[in-house]
C-alpha cells in the first residue's frame, strides 16, 4: 500500500539542514574553533577547536550529511578534519595531495566533494562519499588562489573568481563526475577572496571579496541551475573579504565573518542570510570570535 499523507502536511527539506564555520586567523595567529549554524540560521558561540589551528583552508559537504575541512596555512598543509552529521569535528587526518592554501571546495555529484586550485595550482583532489581524499588530479583552467566554489543544478559545481597576481572573474564548471572544465569567460567584477554557496536547491551565489576597482565589496553574482553567472547585483551588508559561506535549512545560505578594512585587527563576525530566492539580508550581529580566512560547509 502507498503511505497515507495527512492533508496540509509539509515535507521537510532534506540535507544541508545545519552548517559550520571553522578555523580562521586573527591577530597573527591561526584558530581551530568552530561555530555551528542552526536550521534557522542562528550562529552558536565558539565551540572549542579540534585539530591543528590553521587558516586559508577550505571546506565542503560530502556523503549527503557530513563535511570536511582541508589544506591551509601555516605550512602550507594538506591535513583534513572530518565533520560528522552532528557537527563534531575530528582530529587531524594525514593529508593527501599537494599541500597548499587559498584554495576552494564544494560538493558535487550529490554526495562527493572537490578541493581545487591554490597559489600556482589548478589541480584538484576529489572527496569520496565516505570522506576519503584522492591524490592530485591534473589541473584544468587558470591557476589561482583566493577563489570560491559552490554547487548548482543539484549535482554540479562551479569555481569562480580569484587572484593570479591580478584579480580575475573567470569560472570553471565541474560535472557531476568531478571533471573540471576549461576557463569560462568571467562575468562581474573581478575580485579575490569572495565566498560562495548554493541556495534554493539548485542555484548558487558568489558574494563579497576584494576588487581592484573598489576595494572590499559586497557585490553579488547569482548562479543559475545551468551554471550561468549573472552580472553584478548591488551588494547588501558590510563590505569584506576572505569570509565563509554555507547552506542551512536545506535551501538557504549564510555568509559570515571576514576581513574588513579599518576595524580592529581587520576582522568581523557579522553574518548575512540568503533566502531560498537568493535575496541577501542586511547584517546580523555577529556571534563568536571575529576572524577571517576560515572555512564553512553544511552538514546534517
Amino acid at each position: 500500500m502507498f503511505p497515507i499523507i495527512p492533508a496540509n502536511s509539509a515535507t521537510a527539506a532534506s540535507g544541508n539542514s545545519e552548517g559550520i564555520f571553522g578555523f580562521g586567523y586573527v591577530g597573527g595567529a591561526g584558530y581551530s574553533m568552530t561555530n555551528l549554524v542552526s536550521n534557522a540560521g542562528v550562529v552558536s558561540n565558539d565551540v572549542t577547536g579540534v585539530g591543528t589551528a590553521r587558516y586559508d583552508r577550505s571546506a565542503c559537504e560530502y556523503g549527503g550529511d557530513k563535511g570536511i575541512f582541508g589544506f591551509g596555512n601555516p605550512g602550507p598543509t594538506a591535513v583534513t578534519n572530518l565533520v560528522s552529521n552532528a557537527g563534531v569535528v575530528s582530529s587531524d587526518v594525514t593529508g593527501v595531495g599537494t599541500a597548499r592554501y587559498g584554495l576552494a571546495a564544494c560538493e558535487y555529484g550529490e554526495d562527493k566533494g572537490i578541493f581545487g586550485f591554490g597559489p600556482g595550482y589548478s589541480l584538484t583532489n576529489l572527496v569520496s562519499n565516505v570522506g576519503v581524499v584522492s591524490s592530485d588530479v591534473t589541473g584544468v583552467g587558470t591557476a589561482r588562489r583566493y577563489l570560491a566554489a559552490c554547487e548548482f543544478g543539484g549535482d554540479k559545481a562551479i569555481f569562480g573568481f580569484g587572484n593570479t597576481g591580478s584579480r580575475v572573474s573567470m569560472t570553471n564548471l565541474v560535472s557531476n563526475t568531478g571533471v573540471v572544465s576549461s576557463d569560462v569567460t568571467g562575468v562581474g567584477d573581478a575580485r579575490g577572496g569572495p565566498a560562495a554557496c548554493s541556495f534554493g536547491d539548485d542555484k548558487g551565489i558568489f558574494s563579497f571579496g576584494y576588487s581592484t576597482a573598489t576595494g572590499s565589496t559586497a557585490v553579488i553574482n547569482l548562479v543559475s541551475n545551468a551554471g550561468v553567472i549573472s552580472s553584478d547585483v548591488t551588494g547588501v551588508g558590510t563590505t569584506r573579504r576572505i569570509l565563509g559561506a554555507c547552506e542551512y535549512d536545506g535551501d538557504k545560505a549564510i555568509f559570515g565573518f571576514g576581513y574588513q578594512d579599518d576595524t580592529a585587527w581587520g576582522v568581523v563576525s557579522m553574518t548575512n542570510l540568503v533566502s531560498n530566492a537568493g535575496v541577501m539580508s542586511s547584517d546580523v550581529t555577529g556571534v563568536g570570535t571575529a576572524r577571517h580566512s576560515l572555512g564553512a560547509c553544511s552538514f546534517n
